[in-house]
């Protein structure tokens, strides 16, 4: 368990997905919108996925880490004021498997990483990355590169905070990406 990146996780220090497409045996992501609402959406667009990926036994697990990353980009690393409307504030789901891991990641455009507080117990919030550490195998962040053909007007990045699942069983995946808007509208 940890923050630190381990050479098994490489592609995702290159971009979202991986440049060697070959090396992923299924990927799937998702653009949510700027609104709460999107949590739910996530978690449907996980479930879809890791069912057509005959994974669905693992979607507790994996639906709860996503919701508590997407949860955490939406409340900390959103900008709060009026210039949401200039620049991209999106949220990104990206699901990748291999033959013995999941990665779930979600891209936003903070370059603030996060951070795990004490919450006391009678807190209602404040323990997502504790429950992200105890879920998965591991977790971490690194800045997120620039897509090719997109610019950063404000020059900055963002990040991409990502969870590593290990899958004891060995699944075959679906040979072919798959994107889908979380909302469902094609977009």
């Amino acid at each position: 368990m940890g923050t630190n990146g381990s050479t098994m996780l490489e592609p995702l220090r290159q971009g979202l997905p991986p440049i060697d497409p070959s090396a992923v045996s299924g990927s799937a992501c998702c653009r949510l919108p700027a609104r709460y609402e999107a949590v739910g959406g996530a978690r449907r667009f996980t479930r879809t996925t890791l069912t057509s990926w005959d994974l669905g036994d693992h979607f507790d697990d994996v639906a709860l880490v996503v919701s508590e990353l997407v949860t955490n980009a939406l409340r900390h690393a959103l900008p709060g004021d009026t210039a949401r409307e200039r620049q991209d504030t999106s949220v990104r789901l990206h699901l990748m498997r291999w033959t013995s891991r999941l990665v779930c990641a979600v891209r936003d455009p903070s370059l603030k990483g996060p951070v795990a507080g004490e919450a006391p117990d009678s807190a209602e919030s404040g323990r997502g990355l504790f429950l992200v550490e105890s879920f998965s195998d591991s977790w971490g962040w690194h800045p997120s590169p620039v897509p090719a053909g997109e610019k950063s007007a404000d020059g900055g990045l963002g990040k991409v905070v990502w969870a590593l699942f290990r899958l004891t069983d060995h699944h075959p995946a679906p040979e072919r990406p798959v994107t889908v808007d979380a909302l469902g509208d094609g977009r």
